[in-house]
């Protein structure tokens, strides 16, 4: 399918997300890759390596191209990290319909990010460079809209309340990748407390000491952390649901 748009003039890596084929040369030996098969193996280098590795020198080797060879499927790196957010984010996520279930449905999409950030942790690393503009992430967005217009907000307070839980799922995700692959000694340690614990007393910390006491000072992200702060974003957004509702009021004289 034509646009009537000229793919080079648009932004890298939009018109091959949408599967319209960018214009190359034709001079040279016949492509031995598709588009899906440099970006599948971009995807297994981030996998592997992290954000770090999505280099076109680096994803060049992995495919056995020259340095000069890989550009013949994509023109820059610009253009690699847009479809490989495309692939790493995926399809979106199935929610539940009906006005009064909203809340269940913006808890699936959010967690659904969380997921694939796990599966993915370098997905938090991906520069955002703007509104999602490509079918997946667009999809993304349609589906989470379609749930908060239908319990009544606008598509403004929509799009506005998606992108607060869009950053909650990302930062959540980041931290517990960061603390996943963290080499810190655990404030649970004994050591750690041992050491800590008087020091907290004397220099004038003595809420925290609490906490660590009663072992409720942690550096983990747990699913009941995940859950509270999912919890009172949902409440705010109940209550612009609630503020939206017209009130009705009883004549005095009827």
């Amino acid at each position: 399918m034509s646009t009537g748009v000229d793919p080079q003039e648009l932004p890298p890596g939009l018109a091959l997300a949408w599967g319209l084929p960018a214009k190359t040369s034709k001079l040279g030996r016949t492509p031995s890759q598709s588009v899906e098969q440099v970006v599948e193996a971009a995807v297994e280098l981030a996998d592997a390596d992290g954000f770090a590795a999505l280099s076109m020198p680096k994803l060049a080797k992995k495919l056995g191209l020259t340095a000069n060879a890989i550009y013949r499927y994509v023109r820059s790196r610009d253009e690699l990290l847009v479809l490989v957010a495309e692939t790493g984010w995926g399809p979106a996520p199935d929610l539940v319909s009906g006005a009064d279930r909203w809340r269940t449905a913006a808890t699936t999409w959010t967690r659904s990010m969380i997921d694939r950030c796990d599966v993915h942790p370098w997905l938090v690393d991906l520069p955002v460079r703007g509104a999602p503009v490509t079918p997946n992430l667009l999809r993304w967005t349609e589906v989470i809209l379609e749930s908060l217009t239908g319990a009544g907000l606008s598509p403004k307070e929509a799009i506005q309340c998606a992108l607060l839980l869009d950053v909650y799922a990302r930062r959540t995700a980041d931290m517990r990748r960061d603390l996943r692959q963290s080499n810190a000694g655990s404030v649970k340690s004994t050591t750690v407390q041992d050491f800590l614990l008087p020091l907290l007393h004397e220099h004038g910390y003595p809420l925290v000491a609490a906490l660590m006491t009663s072992n409720e000072y942690s550096d983990d992200i747990d699913d009941n952390d995940v859950t509270f702060g999912l919890t009172l974003i949902l409440d705010g957004i109940d209550g612009l649901l609630s503020g939206n509702k017209p009130h009705h009021t009883t004549d005095p004289a009827g």
